[in-house]
């Protein structure tokens, strides 16, 4: 919800805004309202792609790969758009542990790094919870980690673990958006427990939200008092006049 509500906030100041969903749990095209978001074909699962530009078919883990695919040409060829904003959804990293750094994994990792490094735009990635899609050099591209927190101790303990993480890779511009906040003891709990970190705003807990979500409404407008929060913390990532929204 909050990458796609900056996506929107950001296109309409007039940025060129590419959505990237690189979550394993695809709903950014649900989300921005695109008509038939389950029609959209994630890069991950594009065999023939895969391949092409890998020289070798997904799923195998022996014989040999380019690790630095030419991907400068996908962007323009599988972007999505829908009022305004362009979205690419990249699918699953494949987990380390076996050894094997598989074609999908080098197709997915050289994209990212185009994307990131490599155009003129405004890139807004939504990951899961971690940085497996970020590297050294695409660290230090990231204007803004934002790790979303929910008052819960395992959900503060993911928030440190993401940390420590970025910290490794040397991505230190990190902030938390609080999100579901239902009372000023939920803000506190998530302040005093997250006291080193930068907050840049506490998103209320609204039914509205969850109500939208299961009639298949866009849940983009359905609850003021978040857009109006949203607003605020996109005024705190864009402070200069020219890109500033009225948090009303």
């Amino acid at each position: 919800m909050l990458a796609s509500l900056l996506s929107q906030m950001l296109s309409e100041a007039g940025y060129s805004v590419l959505a990237i969903d690189a979550d394993p749990n695809s709903n950014l095209a649900a989300t921005l309202g695109f008509p038939h978001p389950d029609e959209i074909t994630p890069i991950s699962e594009m065999r023939t792609l895969i391949e092409e530009r890998t020289g070798t078919p997904p799923g195998q883990s022996g014989g040999f790969f380019k690790l630095n695919p030419k991907v400068d040409d996908l962007p323009e060829k599988y972007f999505q758009e829908h009022n305004g904003v362009k979205l690419m959804v990249m699918g699953r990293l494949k987990r380390g542990g076996t050894g094997c750094y598989c074609p999908e994994n080098a197709l997915l990792q050289a994209l990212i790094t185009h994307l990131l490094l490599g155009r003129d735009e405004v890139v807004v990635l939504d990951m899961e919870a971690g940085v497996e899609h970020l590297g050294r050099a695409t660290a230090r591209a990231v204007n803004k980690l934002i790790i979303v927190v929910e008052p819960g101790r395992t959900s503060v303990e993911t928030a440190k673990r993401i940390n420590k993480l970025a910290g490794e890779i040397d991505l230190h511009n990190i902030a938390v958006v609080a999100n579901k906040v239902r009372s000023q003891s939920d803000k506190e709990f998530l302040t005093s427990s997250l006291s080193g970190f930068e907050f840049l705003g506490f998103i209320p807990y609204d039914q509205a939200i969850v109500d939208a979500d299961l009639s298949h409404r866009s849940v983009l407008d359905a609850s003021q008092a978040v857009i109006s929060e949203v607003k605020n913390i996109y005024n705190a990532l864009l402070p200069t006049a020219a890109g500033k929204l009225e948090g009303k």
